[in-house]
């Protein structure tokens, strides 16, 4: 066909242009469980220090029967929506889990977090309201914003005196959501939610977190940032994902007080128009959240691992961006350089990926190294290790 012949012309020249510039993505084939040890389709055997795998709960044998078990019980699949017929007591028995983890009022699930933050504006703002929402939000917050018609507003990241001044010029407007990551994914830092959470009560606004980088990690028993800064049940609106540390797979929720779960339940399209979350998956998230309804042992793992391996980059002089979370990015600011760094250190045995334009503003590339409970302190020294032996190679260091 003519028409399609001139796009595959153009899509072609685009893709030229993308590899040119360094920025294609190849993706590595796993042929293993996600793990903190991989085997790739070559065969080659890694560390891996780039999954969300906070808690090392993916290939977690336990998790694994939980999810086993909720499908012999309960089926493969739902073949529904919610409201029509895919509505099983696993999932409501895995959203009251989730409300006792943040202490929060009621929660509702998706199919990602993705779903959870495209479908939680629209339904609750309108033209008469405002978000003021961080200039470094994920993805999902800026694509779901796009779908209200809220007036909008952007604060730098983690600037109060910013958001003070948008939350002044958004005084013209009937209801102000103030939104922000609880971890900020590239970057690692946490959002200051206590000066957020104070702002918002002088200026009558109301609070969204995304906890899907700090859910399971920040906090000294996980329950995120508004553990962290004694603000659980406080918030109005979480959102988060069971596929970072909460075992990995899929699935996202939005949690918070019970008008606004129930207004979401009625209007919100990625809820209403996608099939409810398998059983198998529901099954094991409520093994996960009874698991660390239990036990902090992960949690206080995985914070000395992280406070163990960045102060170790530091030392050895990487430029490393500001962390309280389990995210070590290492800035390298060029996007070829951080793609062939993360080349040589798969040789090394340790598996990472660069990070570049458009995932990251241009000339802010870097390798983003995440920690896991999972991580032994041999296996972080041995990465420690191949980062200075190649950084070295690359001329990399600080000193």
């Amino acid at each position: 066909m003519q028409t399609y012949k001139k796009f595959q012309e153009h899509l072609a020249n685009e893709l030229a242009s993308i590899r040119s510039a360094g920025l294609y993505k190849a993706e590595k084939i796993i042929a293993s469980p996600q793990s903190v040890t991989i085997t790739l389709q070559s065969g080659q055997q890694a560390l891996n220090f780039c999954a969300n795998n906070y808690l090392g709960l993916s290939d977690n044998k336990e998790l694994i029967a939980a999810a086993c078990k909720a499908m012999e019980s309960r089926g493969y699949g739902m073949s529904s929506v919610r409201f029509i017929c895919g509505s099983q007591d696993l999932h409501k028995e895995l959203e009251a889990a989730i409300a006792q983890f943040f202490g929060t009022e009621d929660t509702i699930l998706y199919a990602a977090c993705f779903d959870a933050n495209g479908g939680v504006f629209e339904p609750l703002l309108d033209e008469n309201d405002a978000i003021i929402s961080d200039a470094l939000n994920h993805a999902s917050i800026i694509d779901g914003v796009r779908l209200c018609k809220a007036v909008r507003y952007r604060y730098a990241n983690a600037d109060m005196q910013d958001l003070e001044a948008q939350l002044q010029a958004a005084q013209a407007q009937r209801f102000r959501l103030i939104v922000t990551d609880g971890v900020f994914s590239m970057d690692g830092n946490v959002a200051p939610l206590d000066k957020i959470h104070a702002l918002a009560e002088k200026y009558n606004a109301m609070v969204m977190v995304d906890e899907s980088h700090s859910a399971g990690v920040v906090g000294k028993t996980g329950r995120g940032a508004t553990e962290e800064f004694n603000l659980r049940g406080k918030v109005e609106i979480l959102t988060g994902t069971l596929g970072k540390a909460f075992g990995g797979a899929i699935g996202g929720f939005t949690t918070g007080k019970k008008e606004i779960i129930d207004m979401l339940r009625q209007r919100s399209r990625p809820y209403l128009f996608s099939n409810s979350l398998p059983p198998a998956v529901v099954g094991a998230g409520i093994y996960t959240f009874r698991h660390l309804e239990s036990s902090n042992v992960l949690q206080e793992k995985l914070h000395g691992n992280t406070g163990y391996f960045i102060g170790k980059m530091q030392q050895a002089g990487f430029d490393v961006k500001p962390s309280q979370s389990a995210i070590c990015a290492v800035m390298l600011y060029d996007a070829k350089l951080s793609q062939d760094m993360a080349g040589r250190l798969l040789e090394e045995g340790i598996y990472v990926t660069g990070f570049y334009y458009p995932v990251v503003p241009k000339g802010q590339a870097r390798i983003r190294i995440q920690i896991s409970a999972a991580h032994e302190r041999a296996q972080l020294d041995k990465c420690i290790q191949a980062f200075i032996k190649v950084g070295g190679e690359l001329g990399v260091l600080k000193k």
